[in-house]
C-alpha cells in the first residue's frame, strides 16, 4: 500500500470513532449511522451488483468482485466524506437559506440534499474503484454515473427510510 493511502486509512479509522460521539449534530452525521446497518449494505449490494452487470457488462463473478470491492473502498472513504459532504453543504447553502427562513440544521431541503450527496458521494467513490481496478469505462459526465447515483439511491434511501422508521433514540 502507498504510504499517502495508508495515511488517510489511518486517519479514518482514527477518526471513525470519533464521529460517533460528536457533540454537534446534522443530518449527514445521523444518515451515516445507518449507512453501515446491515439491511442497507444487503440492500446496496444486491441492487448495485445488477446495475454493475448491466452498465459494465462484468462476467457475474467479476461484476460481484467490482461490486464488493467498490463498496468496502465506498465504506471506508465515505465514513469521513459522507459526513464532511453534509458539514460543507450546512456552511453553504443550507446557512443561507436556513437564515431565510429562520429554519434549524433539520429541514426537509437539508435531509433532500443530504440524501443526495450521500448518493453522488458513494457513486464518485465507487466509479473511481471500477475505473482503476476493474478498467471499466466510468467517467462523472456521463449515462453511467446518473445510473449509478440511482442505484445507490435504493441503499442510501433504506437507511434514510429507516431513520423515520425506527428513529435514532440519542
Amino acid at each position: 500500500m502507498e504510504p499517502p493511502l495508508r495515511k488517510l486509512l489511518v486517519a479514518v479509522l482514527l477518526a471513525a470513532p470519533t464521529l460517533a460521539y460528536a457533540n454537534v449534530v446534522w443530518p449527514a452525521l445521523y444518515l451515516e449511522t445507518r449507512l453501515f446497518s446491515w439491511w442497507a449494505i444487503s440492500v446496496g449490494l444486491v441492487i448495485e451488483y445488477l446495475f454493475v452487470r448491466w452498465l459494465f457488462g462484468l462476467a457475474p463473478s467479476r461484476a460481484a468482485i467490482a461490486d464488493l470491492s467498490a463498496n468496502a473502498a465506498s465504506a471506508v472513504v465515505g465514513v469521513v466524506l459522507v459526513p464532511l459532504a453534509g458539514i460543507a453543504w450546512e456552511l453553504f447553502p443550507a446557512s443561507v437559506y436556513n437564515w431565510a427562513l429562520g429554519w434549524g440544521t433539520f429541514n426537509p431541503i437539508t435531509w433532500a440534499g443530504t440524501f443526495l450527496l450521500a448518493c453522488v458521494v458513494n457513486a464518485v467513490l465507487e466509479g473511481f474503484v471500477y475505473k482503476k481496478a476493474f478498467k471499466v469505462d466510468f467517467k462523472i459526465k456521463s449515462k453511467n454515473f446518473a445510473w449509478l447515483v440511482l442505484a445507490n439511491a435504493f441503499s442510501v434511501g433504506v437507511a434514510f427510510a429507516s431513520l423515520w422508521i425506527v428513529p435514532l433514540q440519542l
